[in-house]
């Protein structure tokens, strides 16, 4: 029991430590490892992270470290310390240096091999295993409706070579050989219970495709891959009962393939769905929801973690990164990005089906040339039957050579990648218009990636949003400069500040007047967090 004396001195040592004002407030909220306690001093608010609670108490709320964040489920299922993953930026934006970045810290990060050939996968793959054997890290498995067969080669590489985790993106349903990468080597432990040693992270923006991800598989698609000998009859009957992904990211307002949902409306619709299906299917271990799509600042990721994500994803943010696979071009272009310097334009691998990617309109004449590519390809059934004037403008402006010429090299492209396409573009003329178009589109990312100078005017760079949030929260700090943009520490920063905004608000919900000064996260270099992470409670 405390006697007079002890309370007294509890008392007098937390006035003791704490102090008012802005400085004190933020140093306080700053030792996430400690408890912060604000206490009343000649009738002002004192902050100290001494964790006394001690009269004239007014607030108190917990440590809060970064790691704590999100879903603890997520972190144990894929070995990760943070609950925050880098997506698999196409064409290798998402490189090789930034996933061994990301996993070395701590965090999950997947490779961007949409977009890419399977030898130059299968080459990624390589360093991989070989620089970070013991950490965790994933792969993208884009849906290609217009190469179904890729699909099919990309999933027999990731089987082939023990890829264990995939970030399932741009699907419009379920494939077999998403289904095939789930349940290959499903199989019974000692003691009976079921193991499936492959995961997929589903991305999502509809909630139609999200219920087929956090479903079981159709049976038919069972059926087909066992006709196939992708599965036995036993390994069917155990896949019957399990989720198709265990995690779905609910894919708001994104750079590339998005809906451009709102993160408050779609965060919450897929969570439901969640519990629906979860109720629904009895699993044995609960699904998760992550939200991607304007996660650029502390605030937004602070904002995603207290609706209930299981974890966050980043994308464009990582783009402007030292370790991204792009160009410094690229990322000077992304450094001076406003939220609304982004539009949309047509897709180059879902050109025909009309869909789009979100893109920066800053600085490049892409969004309005790729507008103008599908507007002729409505418009005409044939390269031939183009307009002359039309023809000139884009020999001239977009191809900087014959149409001929332009048939010759993306026959050459196709006749490596997927010969299919060019057997039916010589029976269907307009397949061949639409085949040089997505040319075009697909060779517009490498030429940004590449930093062709020649060519910046058409630099197609996948952009959401969330790069104009990133810019305004870093201006003035050390991450304003491009070459301190290291993508482990903008993720260290974003989850740090997500928890010190976190505790500001537990603040806040106990009444506590928190200065205008005080409410802002400025980043911090690395080894600063670190110290404060390795701080012990007093």
């Amino acid at each position: 029991m405390t006697t007079r004396t002890q309370t007294e001195n509890l008392q007098r040592r937390a006035t003791d430590r704490a102090a008012t004002g802005v400085a004190a407030l933020q140093d306080a909220l700053l030792r996430l490892t400690r408890p912060l306690t604000v206490v009343e001093i000649d009738g002002q608010p004192g902050f100290t992270a001494d964790g006394n609670r001690a009269e004239p108490f007014l607030a108190w709320v917990p440590a809060l470290e970064p790691g704590r964040l999100g879903d603890p489920d997520f972190l144990t299922r894929h070995g990760v310390r943070y609950a925050y993953a880098a997506g698999a930026m196409a064409n290798g934006i998402a490189s090789e240096a930034l996933v061994c970045a990301m996993a070395r810290a701590g965090f999950l990060a997947f490779f961007g091999s949409a977009g890419l050939s399977v030898p130059r996968v299968e080459q990624a793959i390589a360093r991989l295993q070989r620089d970070i054997p013991d950490l965790p890290f994933g792969f993208n498995l884009i849906h290609s409706p217009g190469e179904p067969g890729l699909e099919d080669a990309v999933v027999d590489l990731y089987l082939r070579a023990g890829v264990r985790k995939v970030c399932a993106s741009a699907f419009l349903t379920l494939t077999l050989p998403v289904v095939r990468y789930r349940f290959a080597g499903i199989h019974r432990d000692a003691n009976g219970a079921v193991v499936t040693p492959n995961m997929v992270l589903g991305k999502v923006s509809r909630t139609e495709v999200a219920r087929k991800f956090f479903s079981p598989p159709p049976a038919a698609m069972l059926r087909a891959l066992v006709e196939q000998g992708h599965l036995t009859e036993a390994q069917a009957e155990m896949a019957a009962f399990l989720p198709v992904a265990e995690d779905v990211t609910a894919e708001a307002d994104s750079g590339g393939h998005t809906d451009n949902r709102p993160a408050l409306s779609l965060f919450p619709t897929i969570a439901a769905l969640r519990d629906e299906l979860q109720q629904q299917f009895e699993y044995a271990r609960p699904l998760r929801v992550g939200l991607a799509g304007g996660i650029g600042t502390p605030a937004a990721a602070a904002a995603a973690f207290a609706m209930g994500a299981a974890y966050v994803m980043t994308g464009s943010i990582n783009q402007c990164s030292r370790e991204a696979g792009t160009s410094d071009a690229v990322r000077e272009m992304l450094a001076h990005a406003d939220q609304a310097d982004v539009t949309m334009a047509p897709a180059a691998d879902m050109f025909e089906m009309g869909v789009k990617v979100q893109v920066l309109k800053w600085g490049t004449m892409f969004p309005v040339r790729a507008r103008k590519l599908y507007e002729l390809y409505r418009a005409h059934e044939s390269l031939e039957a183009l307009p002359p004037a039309e023809r000139q403008v884009l020999e001239r402006d977009y191809f900087r050579r014959s149409v001929e010429d332009e048939w010759a090299q993306t026959s050459a492209f196709f006749a490596a990648r997927d010969p299919r396409q060019i057997e039916r573009a010589e029976r269907d003329a307009r397949h061949k218009m639409a085949l040089v178009f997505r040319s075009y589109l697909g060779q517009s990312s490498r030429w940004a990636n590449a930093g062709e100078g020649a060519r910046k005017v058409d630099y197609q760079i996948w952009c959401g949003p969330a790069m104009g949030a990133f810019n305004e929260w870093v201006k003035g700090s050390f991450l304003e400069a491009v070459e301190e943009r290291r993508v482990a520490t903008i993720a260290l920063n974003l989850m740090f500040g997500a928890a010190v905004l976190t505790r500001l608000s537990w603040l806040r919900g106990q009444r506590v007047a928190i200065p205008a000064a005080a409410q802002r996260f400025v980043p911090l270099r690395p080894e600063r967090i670190h110290e404060l992470l390795q701080e012990k409670e007093i």
